[in-house]
């Protein structure tokens, strides 16, 4: 009796684990095809992102050419080939800008063959007007506009280059006839050089109260500083820049005056003085005031 009943009891735990074993098979199986479900749903919203993606470039292309071209006013030339695009889709539109954003790529060609300067025809094509911008330390300055006649010889008809830059001897000394480019590039220079001095100038009177402009000229090739010392008793020194080469923003040689020699030739001032020869004024102006060379 006692045996039969053991036989009963190991039976009904054979068929519990075995009931369990396929309980867990059968929860194995449902988290399997769940996870194909998962992977199907995710694999079509990957591919519904690339066709958004690759829609949004199409239109942000589209739009970007679109407005290229409003921005430079690019003159269009129609003609029947691309007029036949024209049927209000997607497709064709951007067809069309890139039909007429290959005629900008060629004005941009032609634009880089004159080094990057803003030109406009004038006298119905038989003279342009080239405009040189000025600018130092990421600020735009002035703008500079030459008229040359296109004849037989360039020739300049009018502009409004300062005086004191030598135009005349560039034009004389230069290759203008034959490389327009360089005469174009060496007078940028010049007056991108100009326009430097002078705002460093300007920037010294406004940041630097303390720093006397005592004599400038109108090229800003000459500058003569007065420099207050801090101390017990008030000093001052007199600083003299020069710029020889008129093509470069630093100067050339720098002088500096004191009635205490000793102070002028001490090592501080020497580094003040090779440091006015390597940076901009108003910067080495920063430096000299943060020394206490300066107050």
């Amino acid at each position: 009796m006692e045996e039969a009943r053991k036989g009963v009891l190991g039976h009904l735990k054979m068929l519990e684990m075995e009931a369990n074993n396929l309980e867990l098979k059968q929860q194995e199986l449902r988290q399997r095809g769940r996870q194909e479900e998962l992977n199907a749903n995710l694999q079509a919203l990957l591919s519904k992102r690339d066709q958004l993606k690759a829609e949004i470039k199409a239109n942000t292309s589209l739009q970007k050419m679109r407005t290229l071209l409003d921005q430079t006013g690019v003159p269009y030339e129609r003609n029947e080939d691309v007029d036949n695009l024209e049927d209000g889709s997607d497709n064709s539109q951007l067809l069309l800008m890139m039909a007429r954003h290959t005629q900008l790529k060629d004005l941009l060609h032609a634009h880089h063959l004159i080094g990057g300067y803003d030109v406009l025809q004038t006298r119905k094509g038989k003279g342009v007007c080239v405009s040189l911008a000025t600018a130092y330390e990421g600020v735009y300055l002035e703008t500079y506009n030459l008229e040359i006649d296109l004849g037989s010889n360039l020739r300049i008809c009018r502009h409004n280059i300062p005086p004191f830059i030598p135009l005349e001897r560039l034009v004389t000394q230069g290759n203008m006839q034959t490389d327009i480019r360089d005469f174009l590039d060496t007078l940028s220079q010049y007056l991108n050089a100009y326009a430097g001095r002078k705002q460093q100038l300007h920037l010294t009177k406004e940041i630097h109260s303390s720093v006397q402009v005592a004599e400038s000229n109108a090229l800003c090739t000459i500058l003569v500083l007065m420099f207050t010392i801090p101390g017990e008793k008030a000093e001052a020194a007199l600083c003299t820049l020069q710029y020889a080469d008129h093509t470069q923003r630093l100067p050339t040689r720098v002088n500096i005056e004191s009635e205490d020699t000793a102070l002028v030739s001490s090592p501080q001032w020497k580094k003040n003085q090779a440091l006015l020869l390597e940076t901009p004024l108003h910067t080495a102006l920063v430096t000299m005031k943060k020394t206490g060379s300066i107050a």
